[in-house]
C-alpha cells in the first residue's frame, strides 16, 4: 500500500460546492505521507459526470500525467460547464521519488445558473393595492404546485431585494441567514442554490413560501436615518428546478400565481431589531392544503436580472451557541442577562407565559460605572427585540431578519410571579461560516486573551462583508478597516472567498476616475471617497489574499481597479509624484490627535505620498506575477519617482523626517522608502519616541498595525515586546484588564475610572487595532511565508523568536498545503542559560527555511539526530550573525539547541 495519499479536496475552496457561478473552477488538495520531505512531481485530474463514472467515454476533462508541483487552485480546463451542471473529480499524484498515490475519494460540484437566459421567472412582489409596498410588517408570499412524477434531483435558486427566508412543505430551506447577502446591489445581486430533493414530495401536492423584509437594500443604513438606498420595494425571485426519474424536466417559477400576505413580524431592521406577534401566525402558510383565498394576489417587478452572480462568499449561518453565564440585578433595578462574551447573533427564547405577554430583550456591550445597563454608544440604533406570546404552552423564539452586537441583555416585560430562569435564553452566535484556520497560544495569558478578543471581534465583524462595528447605527465595510486587518484575518480564518466577493463590490463602487468609496457597498454620499490609506484597500487587500492564498485569480480579477486606483493618486496631487490633497482621514484615532479631532498629528499628505508609493510598489508586483510586463516597467519607474519625491519632500539631507510622530517614522520603514543609515536613523527615532512615552504607543488605525513589525525587524524586537505587553493606558492589554473580550475601537473606551470615552463614537466591538495578531503570529511565534519564493506558503519561513520575554509561544495555520506548526519554549528560564527547544511542523508538497539565532550545528539535534544528519533536513548552515538556517522538507521535527538562547535585553 502506497504511504502517499490525497485529502481535503475543495473546489473553489469548499468541499462540494453547490450553485457555482464561476465557469472555470479551481481545484485543490493535500497530500498525506508517512516519509520526510514529500514533494508532489506530477498530477492527474479527471473530471466526469454526475454519476461518477470514471470510464473515457464520460469523462468531460481529462489532464493526463501534468508534471507540476501545482496542488491548490488547479484551474479547470475542458468543455464548457453547464448551468446546473453537476460533476465528479477525482486526482492522483506522484511524489518526487515517483511513488503513485491511489485515485482520491470522488468529490462534487455543481454549477449554478450562469446566464441571464436562465431565467424564466418574474420579479415579483405583493399587490400594491392590497399591501402597502412600504410597510415595515414582512410579506409572505407562497405557491402550490403539484408534482405528478417521482423526482430524482430539486434545486431551489433564489434571490430577493431585501432579506428572504424559504420554506418548502412546511420546512426551513437550508441554514442560510440574512441571504441574498449584501453586494452592491445597483451591480450585482446574488443567487442561493438549495438542494431540496428530500423536501419534495413526489406524486403529491407541495408548497413553497418565502418570507420578505427590508435587510440591507431598503432598510435604514448608517447614521443620518436613510433608508431606500437600493431601491424602495421588496421583491423575490424564484425557481426550482424539478428533475423527473424518467428524465424530464420542469421548473417551478416566481410568477403571478403566487399569493401574498403580511406575516407575524410587525416590524426588522437590521439596527432597530424585530417585533414578533405570534398571535398572527397563519399556521401551515408554507404547506399544501392551506387556504389562502383571503390573501393578496402579487404583481410583476420590473428589475434588472442581468445583475444576477451566483453566491460566491461562505453564507452566514449560526456558527455556535452561548449560555448567560450569569443574571444580574442592576442598581437601577433592570434584570440583566450576562453573556460573558461580546457577541454578534441573537437570542433565543423559550417561553411558557400566558397569551399577549410581551417580553422585549435590549442589547448593550458593556455595564456603566455603577454597573446599570448602558445603550449611549448605539447612538441611534435600538437593538430591541420583542416577542408577544400566544399563550397555552411552550413556545420558543428568535429574530429572523436582525442581529444584534452585545454582552448584556436587559430583559423587559417578565412576570413579577415567573422566576427569570437563564437556561430559557441562547445566545446565538453568527457570522460568515468561515473555517478556523490560525490558532496562537503562549506562556503570557494576557495575550492569550488578546488573541481570544482578536477572533473574536473578526467573528462579529465578518458578517457577509467586514464591517467596522456590529452594534450601532453603522456596521459598514469601512475600506480602512479593512485593509489594516486582512493579514491578520487570514491567520484566523479562511477568508479568500470573503475577501474575493467584498473586492468584487469594491470594483463595482469604484468611480469611473478610480476614486475608491470609503464603505463598501457604498452607501455615503458621493464625496465619501478615495482617503488614503482607505482607498488603498484596492490594492492591498487583493495582494494579501494573493500571498496568503497563492490566489492569482483575485489579481487578475482586481487588476483594472487596483491599476484605475494608482491612476487615481496620480492625478490628485499639484505635483504627480505627491499626494499633497484631498480629503484624508489621516492617523485615525490616534493618540497625538489635537483635542477635539479624531485626526492624529501625522501629516496627512506624508501619510498620503507613502500609501502612494505603497500601492503603487505592489501594483509593480502584480503586474509582474501575471506578466503584464508593460505595466511592471512603466508603474516601476512611477515608484521609483514617487519614492524620490517622498524623500525630497519629507527628508532632509541630513537624513530627519520632517515630522516627529510615531506613525511618521513607521510608515517609510514599513514600506522600504529609506535605505541604509538614513533607515538606521529614523529607526533609532521611532525607538526613542516610544521611550519617550515610557513605552507606549500614540498611533491611530494607520501607524498600529506596523508598529511592532517595524520594531521587530529594525533591531528592536525587546522594544516591540514591551509594548505588547504593557497593560496600563494606552495599550493592547489595558482592555483586557478592563474585562474586554472584543477589541475596542478606542484605547479608553472605558476610562480607569470607569467613565466612557463618550457616546459618539465608541464601539467596544472594533477589530482595527487587532492588527498586532499578525506580528504575534509572524514574529513571536515565528510562523511566516517567504514571499520572494512563493506564495500560499509553499515556501515557509519560520522565524520564532525566543526573546519575546516569554517561556513558550506556538502557533498553527491550516494553510492550502496542509497545516503548518511553529512552536517555542524555554526551560530553565531563571537561570543563566535558558535551553531552546523548537517543535515545526512542515505540510507534504511545501518546504521551509528555519531560522534559530544563537544556535549552531554543533549544539542543535533533529528529532534527536545532529543537525546535518536528520531526515527530512535538507541543509544546515550557519550565517555570520549567528544564526542556525536549516532548509526542512515536509514532517514534524523536534529541534533542541544546547546553547543559551537569547532573551529580552531591555531597552
Amino acid at each position: 500500500m502506497s504511504t502517499l495519499g490525497i485529502t481535503k479536496l475543495t473546489c473553489e475552496y469548499r468541499s462540494e460546492p453547490l450553485g457555482l457561478g464561476t465557469e472555470r473552477p479551481r481545484f485543490s488538495w493535500q497530500l498525506t505521507s508517512g516519509r520526510m520531505h514529500v514533494l508532489q512531481s506530477a498530477y492527474h485530474l479527471q473530471v466526469a459526470g454526475e454519476e461518477g463514472d470514471f470510464n473515457e467515454d464520460h469523462l468531460i476533462w481529462d489532464t493526463g500525467v501534468v508534471d507540476t508541483d501545482q496542488s491548490v487552485l488547479v484551474e479547470y480546463a475542458g468543455a464548457m460547464l453547464q448551468s446546473g451542471q453537476r460533476c465528479s473529480w477525482r486526482v492522483k499524484v506522484w511524489d518526487q521519488q515517483g511513488q503513485e498515490s491511489e485515485w482520491s475519494d470522488t468529490s462534487h460540484f455543481e454549477m449554478g445558473l450562469l446566464r441571464t437566459s436562465d431565467w424564466s421567472a418574474d420579479w415579483i412582489t405583493p399587490e400594491p393595492g392590497r399591501i402597502d409596498p412600504q410597510t415595515e410588517e414582512e410579506f409572505l408570499l407562497r405557491k402550490a404546485f403539484r408534482v405528478s412524477k417521482d423526482v430524482r434531483k430539486a434545486r431551489i435558486y433564489a434571490t430577493s431585494l431585501g432579506f428572504y427566508e424559504l420554506e418548502l412543505n412546511g420546512e426551513r430551506v437550508g441554514d442560510w441567514e440574512f441571504t441574498p447577502g449584501w453586494t452592491s446591489y445597483r451591480h450585482r445581486l446574488q443567487v442561493q442554490a438549495y438542494d431540496v430533493t428530500d423536501l419534495i414530495r413526489s406524486r403529491a401536492d407541495n408548497a413553497i413560501g418565502a418570507a420578505l423584509a427590508n435587510g440591507w437594500y431598503k432598510g435604514n443604513l448608517a447614521w443620518e436615518n436613510h433608508r431606500n438606498l437600493f431601491g424602495d420595494q421588496r421583491a423575490l425571485l424564484l425557481q426550482l428546478h424539478l428533475e423527473y426519474a424518467d428524465g424530464s424536466t420542469e421548473i417551478i417559477g416566481s410568477d403571478p400565481s403566487w399569493r401574498a400576505s403580511t406575516g407575524p413580524v410587525r416590524m426588522s431592521e437590521i439596527y432597530h431589531g424585530e417585533t414578533y406577534d405570534v398571535r398572527l401566525e397563519a399556521g401551515g402558510w408554507s404547506q399544501p392544503g392551506f387556504d389562502d383565498a383571503n390573501w393578496a394576489g402579487v404583481a410583476k417587478l420590473d428589475h434588472n436580472k442581468d445583475i444576477l452572480v451566483m453566491q460566491e462568499n461562505e453564507p452566514v449561518r449560526v456558527i455556535q451557541e452561548l449560555k448567560p453565564v450569569t443574571v444580574l440585578r442592576t442598581p437601577e433595578g433592570d434584570t440583566v442577562l450576562d453573556m460573558g462574551q461580546n457577541m454578534v447573533g441573537r437570542m433565543h427564547m423559550r417561553l411558557n407565559l400566558s397569551a399577549g405577554t410581551a417580553i422585549t430583550l435590549k442589547h448593550a456591550e458593556v455595564l456603566d460605572s455603577r454597573g446599570n445597563f448602558y445603550t449611549g454608544n448605539l447612538r441611534k440604533a435600538k437593538q430591541s427585540v420583542t416577542y408577544i406570546c400566544r399563550g397555552g404552552g411552550e413556545e420558543t423564539y428568535e429574530p429572523h431578519f436582525s442581529f444584534q452586537g452585545f454582552r448584556y441583555v436587559k430583559v423587559e416585560g417578565w412576570p413579577d410571579a415567573e422566576p427569570l430562569n437563564p437556561d430559557r435564553f441562547t445566545g446565538r452566535v453568527m457570522h460568515t461560516d468561515m473555517p478556523q484556520t490560525g490558532r496562537f497560544e503562549c506562556s503570557h495569558e494576557l495575550l492569550n486573551q488578546l488573541q481570544h478578543n482578536i477572533e473574536w471581534g473578526q467573528r462579529g465583524n465578518f458578517l457577509d462583508i467586514p464591517t467596522d462595528c456590529p452594534q450601532r447605527d453603522e456596521r459598514l465595510g469601512w475600506t480602512g478597516d479593512a485593509q489594516v486587518f486582512v493579514r491578520t484575518a487570514a491567520f484566523n480564518f479562511g477568508v479568500a472567498p470573503f475577501f474575493s466577493k467584498w473586492l468584487h463590490d469594491l470594483k463595482a463602487d469604484q468611480r469611473e476616475d478610480g476614486g475608491v468609496p470609503h464603505v463598501i457597498p457604498q452607501v455615503l454620499d458621493d464625496n465619501a471617497y478615495s482617503s488614503a490609506a482607505w482607498g488603498d484597500a484596492a490594492v492591498i487587500c487583493p495582494w494579501t489574499i494573493y500571498l496568503c492564498y497563492g490566489d492569482k485569480r483575485i489579481l487578475e480579477e482586481q487588476y483594472d481597479s487596483m491599476k484605475a486606483w494608482v491612476d487615481h493618486i496620480r492625478a490628485q496631487g499639484d505635483n504627480e509624484y505627491l499626494w499633497n490633497t484631498g480629503f484624508h482621514f489621516g492617523d485615525w484615532l490616534a493618540l497625538d490627535a489635537k483635542e477635539g479631532s479624531y485626526v492624529g498629528a501625522t501629516p496627512r499628505d506624508l501619510i498620503a505620498t507613502c500609501f502612494y508609493a505603497y500601492s503603487t510598489s505592489l501594483f509593480v508586483k502584480t503586474a509582474e506575477v501575471l506578466g503584464r510586463t508593460e505595466d511592471a516597467a512603466a508603474y516601476r519607474q512611477l515608484y521609483e519617482k514617487v519614492a524620490e519625491a517622498f524623500l525630497n519632500e519629507f527628508v532632509t539631507p541630513s537624513g530627519r523626517l520632517a515630522a516627529h510622530t510615531q506613525t511618521a517614522m513607521i510608515l517609510p520603514l514599513m514600506f522600504g522608502l529609506v535605505e541604509g543609515e538614513v533607515r538606521r536613523r529614523m529607526a533609532a527615532t521611532l525607538a526613542e519616541y516610544v521611550k519617550e512615552q515610557n513605552h507606549h504607543l500614540t498611533t491611530g488605525f494607520v501607524g498600529t498595525p506596523y508598529l511592532c513589525h517595524v520594531l521587530t525587524e529594525n533591531g528592536y524586537h525587546d522594544l516591540a515586546v514591551k509594548l505588547a505587553m504593557q497593560e496600563d493606558y494606552p495599550s493592547w492589554l489595558y482592555s483586557v484588564k478592563q474585562g474586554a473580550t472584543t477589541i475596542w475601537e478606542h484605547w479608553d473606551g472605558i476610562k480607569p475610572d470607569g467613565s466612557f470615552w463618550s457616546d459618539d463614537m465608541n464601539s467596544y466591538n472594533h477589530y482595527a487595532f487587532g492588527a498586532i495578531g499578525d506580528w504575534l503570529y509572524r514574529a513571536v511565534a515565528g510562523l511566516d511565508l517567504n514571499e520572494a519564493e512563493g506564495p500560499g506558503y509553499k515556501r515557509i519561513r519560520l522565524r520564532p523568536r525566543t526573546d519575546s520575554a516569554l517561556s513558550y509561544a506556538k502557533a498553527a495555520l491550516d494553510s492550502m498545503y496542509g497545516t503548518i506548526r511553529s512552536e517555542w519554549s524555554l526551560t530553565d528560564v531563571d537561570g543563566d542559560s535558558p535551553q531552546a527547544s523548537y517543535e515545526f511542523e512542515i505540510p507534504p508538497n511545501t518546504t521551509a527555511e528555519a531560522e534559530l539565532p544563537g544556535a549552531s550545528i554543533a549544539t542543535t539535534q533533529v528529532n534527536g539526530q545532529p543537525a546535518d544528519q536528520a531526515s527530512g533536513v535538507l541543509s544546515a548552515r550557519e550565517d555570520d550573525a549567528g544564526t542556525l538556517k536549516l532548509e526542512l522538507g515536509s514532517g514534524v521535527y523536534r529541534v533542541t539547541v544546547q546553547q543559551p538562547s537569547p532573551t529580552l535585553s531591555g531597552a
